[in-house]
């Protein structure tokens, strides 16, 4: 299939999983065409129209930019089932009936190319029974493509193969997906709920099971589920009413369907209590009311004995607490087991569940032990998969005590642990693999070519990475390179959330000069994100509560040489930005050659919440960028919007918003899997390199706004100062925002370099930071975590 590429997607369903679908594949520029009935008022296409419409009211946003929506070409069966022809992929998401599905698929197999691929997005039905339906012809390129939802935000693809499924389609739909989506692909077999549904519901129902065994309240089993064992901060009940109750209803009854011969399938009953509620349309948060319900701004805890909301009062005790910050899970694990504390014996009882569960299904639920680890990562946003757990607290010692477990009768289910977890074996992972129930033996990563795009791919427990060769390194920066790229230099930041301190400053000119004299190019990127969230406000409190202003101003004036070095070296340096690229972040990869960003990249200006401005030459490319995109006309149109995200301090909601607001360049790079971007900007760079790269020409001068400019946004801040909206120090931060973007007090039309405009960002910080106000905003903002406004 090497010429077989995936242009156009159809998406049949409109509902919340296939509209969204759609939306993050036009996300990624993938032209989507999104199917549903036909409207019986109205125009045809219009629940089609009112899914989309829908979507860009849904927070957080399907789309990467709101202009992405009228990318989506609405459709309906009655009147369009003749552009299937066009469609490379068809992704069917309706609802989770296998009639409904196989009705639809004989609807549509007539209008499907013989090329095209078809695959079901069911979260648990069979795939093989759905293929039934199809030509045998058809059959053989047909298979499962499970995405979780939110699926722009959700990492996991679940892929699912017939028998009869082209292993080329399963190759070139993993390809697609992880590269072009930026997913991360397991590949399951084709039995009920798959792999992480299976073991992540298997898990909340082991945990409701234990929550009434050892009589614990719902908010106080959410407290000890949560982030205190490494798990998604919406632990296990909240988790349930955010999916709906009824949905994970159904995801029970597909396994307690499906799976008569089960150890556990007793448990796949829904709980009385949970049908119940179900039958009562209480539902969770699309009912506003489920486990938890709000009044007001207090959040209420479902009282089973009660049959009411009441005070949540659940938290972790004291002694349970101190076992879980053990840091060597051995003894975590040995600690947990040995207390008769009632949350350490429930916490023990759900992690051995799941442990004795994985071991008996995985070689009927996936081929090897790294898919389920995966799977339960990407899918339930666990730290660690589950048997990476098991691993990290002692193999041995932990299969020894679910073996005695087993024989005390305390485990939901009495079958024994397989021979292969007590072969004597250490865990499933290892450097040369993780271990396959199916073949008893390790199996390797995949050797697909996507692959290696990952440089430095997301490891396992027992997994060996490279680290790359360092060639020059201080307490604040390493300077270094990856394997295959020895003539590009990288730079990463050892700082606390890669924060800018003075170190960082006089490090990176020192790996520039470094990179100057010994490789092609440089690229700023950090193993494990963000990017970069701006100076180091620590330091720079310090020294103004000193009154060493000297030294201030001093640093201000290094962090805009550090950027301009960036801007004019005399080879290509490129940012490669991952996560949040805030305050001096943003400037220094404004002032990069190229930036390479994931869709998930958050870059703002954001100074004016600690009463500063941006002055690491920020304002001053706002300025410049607004002079070229003017090109001799007017320039407010273009600077009122930088002078509003500026004095907001707007964070973009993604790299491509980044673009739409002159944060990133419309000819930077945006990659969809973020362990592809070190492999992206190296090759960006050493490509500019190759194309005989030669730094930008410094504009000897370029048009402001002056005065005018600057009374003109001045009135937009009188209006919002007397309206309430903006406090009298607000004001000041926003007026001398004005002024460096505007250019100064000087007449419109006048022309300055950016010496000149960063002289006026470096006065007006300097002064801004001299005041109490700000200093009290800086103090707040780094015990707090939150802006204060005074």
């Amino acid at each position: 299939m090497s010429n077989f590429h995936i242009r156009k997607v159809a998406v049949l369903g409109a509902g919340v999983m296939g509209a969204q679908i759609a939306a993050h594949l036009t996300n990624a520029g993938v032209k989507a065409i999104l199917f549903d009935l036909a409207a019986k008022e109205g125009p045809k296409n219009g629940i089609v129209t009112k899914a989309i419409d829908g979507m860009l009211k849904l927070s957080p946003d399907p789309f990467a930019a709101k202009s992405k929506a009228a990318l989506i070409t609405p459709a309906n069966y009655d009147e369009n089932l003749e552009w299937l022809k066009g469609c490379d992929l068809i992704i069917e998401a309706i609802s989770e009936r296998m009639d409904w599905k196989k009705s639809l698929y004989e609807k549509v197999a007539p209008f499907m190319r013989a090329d095209a691929i078809f695959a079901s997005n069911t979260s648990g039905l069979s795939i093989t029974e759905l293929s039934k339906v199809f030509p045998e012809a058809l059959r053989h390129r047909f298979c499962g493509v499970h995405f979780f939802n939110p699926p722009r935000y959700m990492k996991l693809v679940e892929l699912i193969p017939t028998a009869a499924t082209e292993p080329a389609v399963m190759d070139l739909l993993e390809s697609f997906l992880t590269t072009t989506v930026g997913k991360g692909v397991i590949r399951a077999n084709d039995t009920p709920n798959f792999v992480a549904n299976r073991i992540g519901v298997f898990s909340i129902a082991a945990t409701m099971h234990h929550t009434q065994a050892f009589k614990l309240a719902f908010d106080e089993v959410d407290a000890l589920t949560g982030p205190a064992i490494g798990r998604a901060k919406s632990a296990t009940f909240r988790t349930a009413d955010v999916v709906g109750l009824d949905t994970l209803a159904h995801t029970f009854k597909t396994m307690d369907d499906n799976l008569p011969n089960d150890p556990w399938h007793k448990f796949y009953a829904v709980p009385p209590y949970l049908k119940a509620m179900i039958e009562k349309g209480v539902l969770g948060q699309k009912t506003k009311a489920g486990f938890f319900t709000k009044k007001g701004k207090d959040i209420l805890t479902l009282d089973l004995a009660k049959q009411d909301y009441v005070p949540g009062t659940g938290k972790v005790a004291d002694e349970v607490a101190a076992m879980l910050k053990i840091k060597n899970p051995a003894e975590q694990f040995a600690a947990l087991r040995a207390s008769s504390h009632p949350q350490a014996q429930f916490l023990w009882s759900i992690f051995r569940d799941v442990f004795h569960y994985i071991a008996v299904h995985l070689g009927s639920v996936a081929d090897s032990a790294r898919d389920i680890d995966f799977a339960i990562r990407w899918g339930f946003g666990w730290k660690m998969g589950p048997f990476e757990t098991w691993q990290a607290a002692g193999w041995e010692q932990v299969a020894k005590w679910i073996s005695e477990d087993i024989a005390a009768g305390k485990t939901m289910a009495k079958e024994p642990l397989p021979a292969w977890v007590t072969d004597g074996r250490k865990g499933v992972h290892s450097a040369e693999g993780s271990y396959s129930a199916k073949s008893g033996k390790m199996v390797p990563r995949s050797s697909l070519a996507v692959y290696q795009r990952q440089l430095f791919p997301e490891l396992l427990l027992g997994e060996k990475g490279e680290k790359g060769a360092t060639v020059f390194e201080t307490d604040a920066v390493r300077m270094w390179t990856a394997k295959g790229f020895d003539d590009v230099a990288i730079v990463s930041f050892k700082t606390k959330m890669h924060a800018i301190s003075p170190d960082v400053l006089e490090g990176l000119g020192q790996v520039i000069d470094k990179a100057e004299a010994g490789y092609k190019a440089l690229v700023i990127w950090q193993p494990d994100g963000p990017y970069a969230v701006g100076a180091d406000l620590k330091n720079a409190l310090g020294a103004l509560q000193a009154g060493q202003f000297d030294q201030f101003e001093s640093m201000v004036a290094r962090f805009q040489a550090t950027s301009q070095r960036i801007k004019y070296s005399m080879i290509p340096v490129v940012s490669a930005v991952d996560g949040m690229a805030l305050g001096g972040g943003c400037e220094f990869q404004m002032h990069s050659d190229r930036v390479v960003a994931t869709l998930e990249s958050y870059i703002g200006l954001v100074e004016a919440g600690v009463g500063l401005l941006p002055a690491g030459g920020g304002l001053k490319e706002m300025a410049l960028r607004a002079a070229l995109a003017a090109n001799g006309g007017d320039l407010m149109p273009y600077l009122q919007n930088s002078f509003k995200r500026a004095a907001m301090g707007e964070v973009s909601t993604s790299a491509l918003n980044a673009k739409e607001m002159g944060h990133m360049r419309w000819r930077d790079i945006i990659v969809f899997h973020r362990d592809e971007l070190l492999y992206v900007a190296l090759t960006t760079a050493r490509a500019m390199a190759e194309a005989s790269y030669r730094p930008p020409l410094a504009p000897t001068a370029f048009p402001v706004a002056g005065n005018t400019g600057i009374a003109t946004l001045k009135m937009m801040l009188i209006n919002m100062k007397e309206g309430g909206f903006i406090s009298e120090h607000d004001y000041e931060v926003s007026s001398r925002i004005a002024e460096c973007l505007c250019g100064g007090e000087v007449e419109p039309g006048s022309m300055v370099n950016e010496d000149w405009m960063l002289m006026l960002e470096r006065k007006n910080f300097v002064a801004l930071a001299k005041t109490e106000k700000t200093q009290q905003r800086i103090e707040f903002m780094l015990k707090n975590g939150k802006p204060l406004r005074n």
